[in-house]
């Protein structure tokens, strides 16, 4: 678990917005995905790993992927969440 008060002061390396905890249904939805090659990141590789967390920046446009309770805030690392929030409209 990421320590509350390093949440705090920690923000996308883009655009600098804050990110918050990721809920549960969504790191859920994503690893349902992984399996079957549809979830890319922004470098345009398929994740291939499940995600044991992730941080969501405050736009709701990516999440950034915790593994090991480690953050991985890379920007080619990030994963978008245009397609996952494409889905649940049509939902």
């Amino acid at each position: 678990m990421i320590d509350s008060d390093l949440l705090k002061i920690m923000c996308c390396p883009e655009t600098h917005q804050p990110i918050a905890i990721a809920e549960k249904p969504l790191i859920d939805r994503l690893n349902a995905q992984i399996p079957s090659g549809r979830i890319l990141n922004r470098a345009g590789r398929e994740v291939k790993e499940p995600l044991d967390g992730g941080l969501v920046r405050e736009d709701q446009k990516f999440l950034y992927p915790v593994r090991s309770d480690i953050p991985i805030m890379l920007i080619d690392e990030a994963i978008p969440l245009e397609t996952e929030n494409a889905d649940k409209a049509e939902t």
